[in-house]
Order: structure tokens, then C-alpha cells, then sequence
């Protein structure tokens, strides 16, 4: 789906689940595939990744118009929408899969990912230092079906989940009043 007119952004941002609505209601943005980056196993499975053996990390590929959203816009959403100050986990969820991280495709990514992280940085989130990678971009591999537009399918439980986990607490903690 990537050519002339879009570009691809990968973040890891813990439970991919909860990333997908987050960039899925932005202009501009085309599709939102959950799936997993970063590590060495080829085409892992939800369970290989689960268990944390395999380096690859719960991401999010975006797709999107750079005429109509730009990818500096994107990462001001993905870091309201993260806790950047803990590492090896995000909210209720633990293990190296949950750690979060900006997958950078190209020199420019990696220009703007950096000063998006050091301006995170300067806002001095309750005294925390940021610990989120800014990585080259690896193979993306995306997660089985049943958890591609999870809320949509399962919007009980998801929202149950989402809830349940204190992401909204902690971020308006971190952030203030939500911008992303």
C-alpha cells in the first residue's frame, strides 16, 4: 500500500490494541495494522512474542497521507499516548514486548524521532527520564486477524480492558488534560 503519495510510520506503544483506535481516528491516516517488529524470529505468532523470547515488540504500522498528516503529527500522538518513562512495560501490561519504541524507516524519521523524544524529554515528566528506543525499522510482521481493529470487534471487552489497565489515569498524569 506504501507509493509516492503515502508513508509508513511504525511505533511500539505497548498493547497494540490500544493503539489502533488512537491513530485509526486521524485524517489522513490510512490503515493501522497491528503486529510485531524489532526482534530476530521470523513471522512470530502472538504467543511466540508473549512470551518474550523472540525481541520482537507488540507495534502499530501506519500508512498515511503526509498532504494531509504529517509524520511529526503522528509522533506527538504516539507520545501522548504512551508512558515514555517506563521500560519493559506499558500501564497493566509487562514484559519486553510491551516496551515502546519508534521504528524509523528512513534518515528524516530518525531526525524528527529524535527531537520529538528530546522535547518529551524537556517537558520533564514528573522527574522521569525517557527510556523509549529510537530504533531502525526491521521487518514489520503483522498480528494474527483476530487482533486486527480488536476494538471494533470486541468493544466490551476491550473497553473493559482498556479501562481496567489505568492507561487513561496515567497518561492525563504524565500529559495533562489529553492532547493526542
Amino acid at each position: 500500500m506504501n507509493n509516492s503519495l503515502t508513508q509508513t510510520a511504525i511505533f511500539a506503544g505497548g498493547c497494540f490494541w490500544c493503539m489502533e483506535p488512537v491513530f485509526d481516528s486521524i485524517p489522513g491516516v490510512l490503515s493501522v495494522m497491528p503486529g510485531y517488529s524489532g526482534g530476530f524470529l521470523p513471522d512470530p505468532s502472538y504467543q511466540q512474542v508473549c512470551e518474550g523470547e523472540t525481541g520482537h515488540l507488540e507495534a502499530v504500522e501506519i500508512i498515511f497521507d503526509p498532504s494531509l498528516v504529517s509524520y511529526r503529527e503522528l509522533l506527538l500522538v504516539f507520545w501522548r499516548n504512551i508512558d515514555p518513562t517506563t521500560k519493559n512495560r506499558q500501564f497493566c501490561d509487562y514484559g519486553s514486548q510491551y516496551q515502546t519504541a519508534v521504528f524509523y524507516l528512513n534518515e528524516e524519521q530518525r531526525r524528527e524521532a529524535e527531537e520529538s523524544r528530546d522535547e518529551a524529554q524537556r517537558m520533564n515528566l514528573l522527574g522521569a527520564s525517557v527510556v523509549t528506543e529510537i530504533r531502525p525499522a526491521s521487518e514489520f510482521y503483522p498480528a494474527e486477524e483476530y487482533h486486527r481493529q480488536y476494538y471494533k470487534k470486541n468493544p466490551y471487552h476491550y473497553q473493559r480492558y482498556h479501562d481496567g489497565c489505568g492507561r487513561n489515569w496515567r497518561l492525563k498524569e504524565l500529559w495533562g488534560e489529553k492532547k493526542g
